[in-house]
C-alpha cells in the first residue's frame, strides 16, 4: 500500500480514538509524505501542530504505523512550507483556518459557542460502580451550578469516559437553563493555544479578548488539565482565570489523567486549588459495564450482533473504552462485509491480533519513556546517575516495571540504567513492591503508567 492509503487507514483509526475537535485541529490536514528505512515522515501545517502531535499523539501514531506496516520503527514530523510563509500571511491563515475549523466543528454537531458535542449526553452514558461518584457529583452541579463541588476535579486513566461525562454535564446545563447560563468547554491544548496566540499578537485588545472569553463563562470545563503543566504563561493565565471565576461563584470542572498531588510539575498553588474542591476518580469499567457500553453502541449504530460476540469483546478488552468501541466497530465492519457475524474462532483471531500487538510493542525503551513522560522528566535523567529526589522515584518505578512487566533479569535492568550493579535493581524492585502494597497513591501511579504502556 502507498503512503496515502496507509495514512488514510491511520487517520481512520485516530478519528475513533480522539475527539472530533482535536482530530480536525491537529490531524485532519496532515499527510504521510514518505517511508524511508523504517522512518515515516509526517507533514503538519504549523510548528504548534508539530509540537503538539509529537508530544501527545506520537505513541498512538507509531503504534498504528507499526501495526499496518511492521517495517516502520519511527516517525519524523515536518512542517509544510513553514519557511516560505511570512508572519502576516501566517497570521491571516491562522484566522482563516480558525473560521474553517468552526464551520467544520458545527457540521460535526459541535456548538461553536460552547464547544460541546451534542452526541455526548447522559442518555448514552453508562453509569456503574467505577464512575458513579463522578457522575453523582456532576448531577449535583447541574441542580445547583456554582454552589456545590466547586471546583470539581475528575481524574482517571486514558479512555475511561471522562470527556463524555464532562460534555454530558455541559450539555445538560445548557438544556436545563435554556442558555441563560454560559457554558464553555475546552481542552487544555485549546486553552494553551489561545494564550499563545494572544501573546504572539502582542496586542492588548487580543489579550483582553482572550481573558474575557474565559472569565465571562458561568461554567468553565477544561479537559486534560495536566497538559498545562510546565507552561509558565499558560499556568499563570489559568491561575488568574480560576481565581476570577471562583471568587464570583462560577462553576469550574476539570479533568486529568491523575489526581492533583500526582501532577509533578504543576505549580503548588494550582494543586492546592484543585484539591480544595471535590475530587472524583473514574476507574476501569468492570465486565458488566463494558457489556452495557457495547449494547448501547449497537443501538446507536442500529446494528445487531449475537450475544457471544459482544460478550467475547467485553471479556478480552478490559480497560480502555475507546479500544472497546474501536474493536466493536471493527467487528461490525467484518459483519457487514461478509453479511454475517464472525464465527467464534474468527472473532478470537481478530481479538488475538489486538492483544498480541499490545504485547509486542512493549519494550524496555517504551517503559522508560512512558515513565519519564508520566513524571514529566527527561529520559536521560531516568537512566542517568543524578540523585535528585525528583528523578530517584521515577528511576525506581521504571526499574520495577521492567522486572514486573518484562520479567527482565536484574543484571539486564542494571545495564539499562547506566550500567549499574544488579543490586541497585534489586533494591529498587523491592522498595517499590513494598510501597505499592501500602501506598494507594503509588499504586494508582503504577497502574496509570502500565495503562499508558499498554494503550499507546
Amino acid at each position: 500500500m502507498n503512503c496515502d492509503e496507509l495514512w488514510q487507514k491511520i487517520l481512520g483509526e485516530l478519528e475513533l480514538q480522539i475527539s472530533k475537535a482535536n482530530f480536525i485541529t491537529w490531524l485532519k490536514h496532515s499527510s504521510l509524505t514518505e517511508v524511508n528505512q523504517g522512518v515515516a515522515k509526517i507533514s503538519l501545517k504549523s510548528n504548534f501542530a508539530k509540537e503538539w502531535v509529537e508530544n501527545k499523539y506520537h505513541k498512538q501514531i507509531l503504534h498504528l504505523l507499526h501495526y499496518y506496516d511492521n517495517s516502520i520503527r519511527n516517525a519524523h514530523y515536518v512542517i509544510v512550507s513553514a519557511a516560505t510563509i511570512s508572519p502576516l500571511v501566517s497570521s491571516q491563515k491562522t484566522f482563516a483556518a480558525a473560521e474553517e475549523l468552526q464551520l467544520e466543528i458545527a457540521e460535526q454537531g459541535i456548538d461553536p459557542v460552547t464547544n460541546l458535542n451534542a452526541k455526548y449526553n447522559f442518555d448514552h452514558l453508562v453509569i456503574g460502580a467505577t464512575n458513579e461518584l463522578a457522575a453523582a457529583a456532576c448531577y449535583a452541579i447541574i441542580q445547583e451550578v456554582g454552589k456545590k463541588y466547586n471546583p470539581l476535579f475528575i481524574y482517571g486513566g486514558v479512555g475511561v469516559g471522562k470527556t463524555h461525562l464532562l460534555q454530558a454535564t455541559g450539555n445538560e446545563i445548557v438544556k436545563k437553563y435554556h442558555n441563560q447560563i454560559k457554558v464553555l468547554y475546552v481542552t487544555s491544548e485549546k486553552f494553551t493555544s489561545d494564550v499563545v496566540t494572544a501573546l504572539q499578537t502582542k496586542g492588548i485588545e487580543r489579550i483582553d479578548a482572550m481573558k474575557q472569553k474565559y472569565r465571562n463563562a458561568d461554567v468553565l470545563i477544561i479537559d486534560d488539565i495536566q497538559f498545562i503543566a510546565g507552561r509558565e504563561r499558560t499556568e499563570e493565565e489559568f491561575f488568574n482565570t480560576f481565581n476570577a471565576l471562583y471568587n464570583n461563584n462560577k462553576q469550574i470542572i476539570l479533568s486529568s489523567d491523575r489526581p492533583p498531588r500526582a501532577l509533578p510539575i504543576i505549580a503548588e498553588r494550582l494543586k492546592s486549588r484543585f484539591e480544595g474542591g471535590m475530587l472524583a476518580d473514574i476507574q476501569f469499567p468492570e465486565y458488566e459495564m463494558r457489556l452495557a457500553i457495547l449494547k448501547n453502541k449497537l443501538l446507536d449504530k442500529q446494528c445487531d450482533l449475537p450475544d457471544y460476540v459482544i460478550e467475547t469483546i467485553a471479556q478480552k478488552v478490559q480497560k480502555n473504552i475507546r479500544e472497546l468501541e474501536g474493536m466493536l466497530t471493527k467487528v461490525i465492519f467484518i459483519t457487514r462485509q461478509k453479511g454475517l457475524p464472525p464465527e467464534q474462532e474468527e472473532l478470537e483471531k481478530v481479538l488475538r491480533v489486538y492483544s498480541d500487538t499490545s504485547v509486542r510493542m512493549i519494550s524496555p525503551a517504551k517503559i522508560i519513556k512512558t515513565t519519564a513522560d508520566f513524571f514529566e522528566i527527561n529520559e536521560k535523567d531516568v537512566i542517568g546517575h543524578e540523585r535528585k529526589k525528583e528523578v530517584v522515584l521515577p528511576r525506581q518505578v521504571a526499574m520495577y516495571l521492567l522486572r514486573k512487566e518484562l520479567k527482565a533479569s536484574y543484571p539486564f535492568i542494571g545495564a539499562k540504567f547506566g550500567n549499574r550493579d544488579h543490586t541497585t535493581a534489586i533494591h529498587a524492585y523491592n522498595k517499590i513492591s513494598n510501597e505499592v502494597a501500602k501506598n494507594n497513591n503509588l499504586n494508582r501511579i503504577i497502574s496509570e503508567i502500565i495503562e499508558r504502556i499498554n494503550n499507546n
